[in-house]
């Protein structure tokens, strides 16, 4: 989702200017960057987040989290930015991660001593429908959430509701894109507020091999498998469900957003039990993180889970609404303490 404004007053002191607040509001509703006709190679450089507290550099733990590092990246492309979605490889060495304009970028993961240190091999790809079309040019153009296994890859569209399956090709691009049934409620949700968060439950989940769909309002939709049908996410606290994913366990770790002019943007991520998602349920869950006005936050709206010998391993990518001058591109990485 598109927001009008950006991350705060920034640590420190300062209010947004009514200026301020005016400019972004016409970068939000300008079009985005185009996406690229072609997979493209491109530079993206990062700035390495040693600590997650401005306030306090030496805290690691937040919650049930520890923070592990983080990286702020930027491209002199103007196609980067605005991401969504977010997927990491079982070992965590590849990145997928899908921009609101219809196309996806991809990469390797480069670390030192343990720690993110960039990106490499980055390369950004259009969404290509089963024509041939880029996605960008069809009614299909609002990308908003992710959900990738083996070869296949499901993408939730906004505005014009949808959920396409594609192919990832050899070389990781999107292709072949056929959207899927979905139910009228799914088609019937508001303009802006489609499905933001997308996962697969894994094989020990009760819903094994189910793709999950959760809108912003926290309408939640099972819409493949056995035991299709509606849920709720209950809401709490001004915050919208952004993103999905699962443990190997079958838990499943809801992302959570919001914003306000004073304080600016907040992040929460949530614990469910995986026997919790199922048809007709109101699902809740247990507050394992939240984040604090020093934290080193954005407007985050991609998660991925994967082991690292007994660690699970969460990533967070933030969406920047392709506002480079006010806000970031955030790749942060904690561990989930069990």
């Amino acid at each position: 989702m598109r927001l009008l404004s950006r991350r705060n007053l920034l640590i420190g002191g300062g209010a947004i200017t009514a200026a301020g607040i005016a400019g972004v509001a016409g970068g939000a509703l300008a079009q985005r960057p185009q996406a690229f006709r072609n997979a493209t190679p491109i530079r993206v450089s990062a700035q390495p987040i040693s600590h997650l507290s401005n306030t306090d550099p030496d805290r690691t733990k937040f919650g049930s989290l520890f923070f592990r590092s983080g990286l702020s990246l930027k491209s002199d492309v103007s196609a980067f930015g605005g991401f969504s979605g977010l997927w990491r490889s079982p070992r965590g060495q590849e990145i997928v991660t899908l921009a609101d304009n219809a196309q996806v970028l991809q990469a390797r993961i480069e670390t030192s001593d343990g720690r993110l240190s960039g990106l490499s091999d980055a390369v950004m790809s259009p969404l290509l429908l089963s024509s041939g079309t880029p996605a960008r040019r069809t009614r299909y153009y609002d990308t908003e959430s992710l959900a990738i296994s083996g070869s296949t890859a499901f993408v939730g569209v906004e505005r014009n509701h949808a959920v396409i399956r594609f192919e990832r090709s050899r070389e990781g691009a999107l292709v072949q894109g056929v959207p899927i049934a979905v139910p009228d409620a799914l088609k019937d949700l508001s303009s802006n507020g489609g499905i933001e968060a997308l996962a697969l439950a894994p094989q020990r989940s009760n819903l094994a091999g189910a793709l999950i769909g959760i809108a912003e309002s926290g309408q939640g939709f099972i819409l493949t498998g056995s035991r299709q049908g509606l849920f709720d996410v209950v809401r709490r606290g001004g915050y919208d469900v952004t993103d999905l994913a699962f443990l190997d366990s079958g838990d499943a770790i809801l992302l959570e957003r919001r914003f306000s002019l004073f304080g600016g943007f907040g992040c929460r991520l949530r614990r469910v039990a995986g026997t919790a998602i199922r048809p007709g349920a109101r699902v809740d869950g247990e507050v394992i993180y939240e984040s604090e006005a020093s934290h080193q936050m954005d407007n985050m709206e991609g998660i991925a889970i994967h082991r690292e010998g007994a660690e699970n391993v969460i990533s967070l990518i933030s969406d920047n609404n392709f506002n480079t001058n006010l806000q970031r591109t955030l790749l942060l990485e904690f561990a989930l303490a069990e």
